[in-house]
C-alpha cells in the first residue's frame, strides 16, 4: 500500500491500513477528502499526493463542458451535479442542463459532453426526458465536433437494463459524435461503477482538450487534528429509532398499510415536503433459513462480497445482500456455475417470454429448487451471483415544519403466494414485522426536486393520491397548514372500502375544518357494484377542475405508474378537452405545457 520511499512510520502505516480495510469506494473518497483538508489542499489525495490541476492551453476553468441529465427519481441529476463539481476541479467550465429544458440541436456545438440518464420501468425514458429522447432518435444532426461519454442508470431486475443510456450512447455515435470513453451501465448500487466511469471519461476529455493533472508531493505526515463526524447519507445511513408504527386499515380490510414514525434527532438530516426517504431493510430470518436449507449451507461459512472482508454467510445475507431479487442477470451468473441445461435453454433469446413468466413473482431460491446445480455450488459461488441489498425509496408523509426531528412514512405491506410458496416484500414486511417502537432502521434522505409545492401559498394545488399515494400529500397539506393556504388545496383519494381503508380519515377531516384542506373527493372502489376510481371523480368534477387549472393550479399525482397514473393522465386530458372546449390534440398539448411549466408533477412507482 505504501511506497518504499514514504517517511510515514511503520506503526502509523499499520494503523492507516487497518482503518481503511473494508471501506467502500465512496467512503474511501470521503477519507481522501478529509486527508486533503488536513493537508491544506482543496482537492482529494491521490496516490500519496495532492492533485493540482493545470491546463496546457490556458488558465484553469475555461475548457467548456456540457453535462445533461434525464432523471425520474433524482439519481441521474445527483450524479450529474456531482460530476459538475468534480469537473470544475479538473480545469473545466461545466454547464448543467436537464433534458427537459433543452433540444438535441442545442448540443451540436458542444465540444465536450457528459450524458446521464436513468431508464424508467422496463426500457422507457424518464418522463422529464421523453421529449428529448424522442427528438434525438428522429433527429438528423451533426455531432462530429462533440466528444461525449454516457452514464446510464437502471436496475438489473428489469430485462431492458439501462436501455435509455444504451440508446443515447448509440445515437450520439450514429450522428457522428466521438465516444471518448465506454458507457457505464449502473445498477441501483452505482457508486463504484460511476466513479470508475467518471475517472475514465474526464481523463479522456482532459486529454482531448489539453487539460492535464499533475501530482505534487504530499506532506510527510498528516497533522493531528479534530476529525469532524461524518455526514449521514447514502454511503453512511443513519440508524433512526422507531417512534411509532401503526396499522392504518380497519379490521376486515384486505390491506395492511402502516404509518411509520422515525426520529432523525442527532442525524443532521433534513428534508422538504415532496422528498423521499431511503430505507435499507434487513432480510427476514425465515427467508434466510429456507435458502440455507435448500442449498445445504450452514450460514457460518466465511465468504466475501466484491473483494470485501470475509464475513459469515448468514451475516451477509441478513443485511448486505439481495437474496430474493430474481433477474436474468442473476440467473446467468448462477448458471455459469450450475451448468443446468434446462436453465440455459430458458435463458435463450428464443424463450424470453417463458423466462418472464418463470420470474414473475418468484425469487432466487426458485433457481436452486427448479434448476439445481449439476456440480459443486459453494457459498462463495452463491454470493458471487448476488448484488448489494438496495434501499427502498418511500415518499415522505410528513412536513418537517409540523414534525420537527421526525420523518413519517406510509407503507403497504406486500404479501402474496406464487408456486405454492408464501412470499413477502423485503422492505415492506421488514417495516411491518420488525420495526417495533424503540428498534432502529438504516435511512437517508433522497431529494426529489421535481415534486415540490409552489412557494407561493396563493397558488392552488390539486393532489391525486389513491392508497399509499396519499403519503406526499399528507406532507403537502401539513406544510400548507403551517405556511398558509390562500390558494386552496384539493385532494382526490381512493382505496377499496370506506369503513376499512380511509387512510388518515380523522386527520383529513380536521384539515377540512381548519381550511388547510379546501376540498376532498374520495373514491372507494369496492363499496358499490360498479367500481369507482379517482380518475372517475376527476371527470365528475371536470368543470371545477378546469376552473382551478385556469386559475394557475398545480396538478400532482402519486401512486402506481402502470395503471393509475396512466388513467389519471388520460382523465386530465379528457377534462381539458371537454371543459376547455379543445380537440384531443389541443388538450394533450395543454397538458404537456403544464408539465413544461412544472405545474404537472408526478411521483409514481
Amino acid at each position: 500500500m505504501f511506497p518504499e520511499f514514504t517517511n510515514i512510520p511503520a506503526d502509523r502505516q499499520q494503523a492507516i491500513q487497518a482503518a481503511l480495510a473494508g471501506l467502500s469506494a465512496d467512503q474511501l473518497m470521503w477519507v481522501s477528502g478529509l486527508a486533503a483538508g488536513a493537508s491544506g489542499s482543496s482537492l482529494p489525495v491521490s496516490n500519496g499526493g495532492s492533485a493540482v490541476v493545470t491546463q496546457a492551453s490556458g488558465p484553469s476553468g475555461t475548457t467548456p463542458l456540457t453535462v445533461i441529465f434525464g432523471t425520474e427519481s433524482g439519481n441521474s441529476e445527483e450524479l450529474a451535479d456531482r460530476s459538475v463539481k468534480a469537473a470544475k476541479k479538473k480545469g473545466f467550465k461545466p454547464v448543467l442542463k436537464s433534458m427537459a429544458d433543452i433540444a438535441p440541436g442545442e448540443l451540436v456545438g458542444c465540444e465536450n459532453l457528459l450524458v446521464f440518464s436513468s431508464t424508467w420501468g422496463d426500457g422507457e425514458a424518464p418522463e422529464a426526458a421523453a421529449d428529448f429522447y424522442t427528438a434525438l432518435m428522429g433527429a438528423d444532426l451533426d455531432f462530429s465536433k462533440v466528444n461525449f461519454a454516457v452514464c446510464g442508470l437502471g436496475d438489473t431486475s428489469y430485462e431492458k437494463f439501462c436501455q435509455i443510456g444504451k440508446d443515447l450512447d448509440a445515437r450520439f455515435a450514429e450522428l457522428g459524435g466521438h465516444r471518448v470513453s465506454d458507457r457505464a451501465d449502473c445498477d441501483v448500487d452505482f457508486e463504484e461503477t460511476y466513479e470508475n466511469w467518471f475517472a475514465a471519461a474526464i481523463a479522456a476529455l482532459s486529454e482531448k482538450s489539453g487539460v492535464s493533472v499533475a501530482v505534487a508531493s504530499a506532506p510527510a505526515e498528516l497533522p493531528v487534528a479534530d476529525v469532524a463526524a461524518p455526514e449521514f447519507g447514502k454511503s453512511n445511513p443513519f440508524s433512526a429509532k422507531v417512534i411509532d408504527n401503526v396499522l392504518l386499515n380497519g379490521r376486515g380490510s384486505s390491506k395492511e398499510t402502516l404509518h411509520l414514525e422515525l426520529s432523525l434527532e442527532g442525524s443532521g438530516l433534513s428534508y422538504e415536503a415532496g422528498d423521499a426517504l431511503a430505507l435499507i431493510p434487513d432480510n427476514a430470518d425465515d427467508v434466510i433459513d429456507r435458502i440455507l436449507s435448500v442449498t445445504g449451507f450452514s450460514g457460518n461459512e466465511l465468504v466475501s462480497f466484491k473483494d470485501g472482508p470475509k464475513k459469515a454467510l448468514r451475516l451477509l445475507m441478513k443485511s448486505e445482500l439481495d437474496i430474493t431479487g430474481l433477474s436474468k442477470a442473476v440467473a446467468k451468473k448462477y448458471n455459469a456455475v450450475a451448468n443446468n441445461e434446462a436453465l440455459e435453454a430458458l435463458l435463450s433469446d428464443e424463450k424470453k417470454e417463458e423466462f418472464k413468466s418463470f420470474v414473475w413473482g418468484r425469487e432466487i431460491i426458485d433457481l436452486f429448487v427448479d434448476y439445481p446445480a449439476k456440480g459443486e455450488f459453494t457459498p462463495q459461488d452463491f454470493v458471487a451471483c448476488l448484488r448489494k441489498l438496495p434501499p427502498r425509496l418511500y415518499s415522505i408523509a410528513s412536513s418537517p415544519k409540523a414534525h420537527e426531528g421526525e420523518v413519517h412514512l406510509t407503507v403497504a405491506a406486500v404479501r402474496y403466494e406464487t408456486g405454492g410458496v408464501v412470499r413477502k416484500g423485503v422492505a415492506s414486511t421488514f417495516i411491518a414485522d420488525e420495526l417495533k417502537k424503540g428498534t432502529e432502521a438504516r435511512v437517508y434522505v433522497h431529494k426529489n426536486k421535481n415534486f415540490r409545492l409552489p412557494e407561493d401559498t396563493n397558488v392552488p394545488v390539486i393532489m391525486v393520491g389513491p392508497g399509499t399515494g396519499i403519503a406526499p400529500f399528507r406532507a403537502f397539506i401539513e406544510e400548507r397548514d403551517e405556511t398558509g393556504n390562500e390558494g386552496g388545496t384539493w385532494l382526490f383519494f381512493g382505496d377499496q372500502k370506506y369503513n376499512f381503508d380511509f387512510l388518515y380519515q380523522l386527520e383529513l377531516q380536521g384539515f377540512l375544518k381548519s381550511k388547510s384542506l379546501t376540498k376532498l373527493d374520495v373514491a372507494f372502489s369496492r363499496d358499490q357494484p360498479k367500481k369507482v376510481y379517482v380518475q372517475d371523480r376527476l371527470r365528475e368534477r371536470g368543470e371545477e377542475l378546469w376552473a382551478w387549472l385556469e386559475k394557475g393550479a398545480h396538478f400532482y399525482v402519486c401512486g402506481d405508474a402502470s395503471r393509475m397514473a396512466a388513467d389519471v393522465h388520460q382523465a386530465l386530458i379528457d377534462v381539458v378537452a371537454e371543459h376547455g372546449k379543445k380537440s384531443e390534440e389541443e388538450a394533450e398539448a395543454y397538458v404537456n405545457q403544464l408539465k413544461k411549466d412544472k405545474r404537472y408533477q408526478r411521483d409514481v412507482y
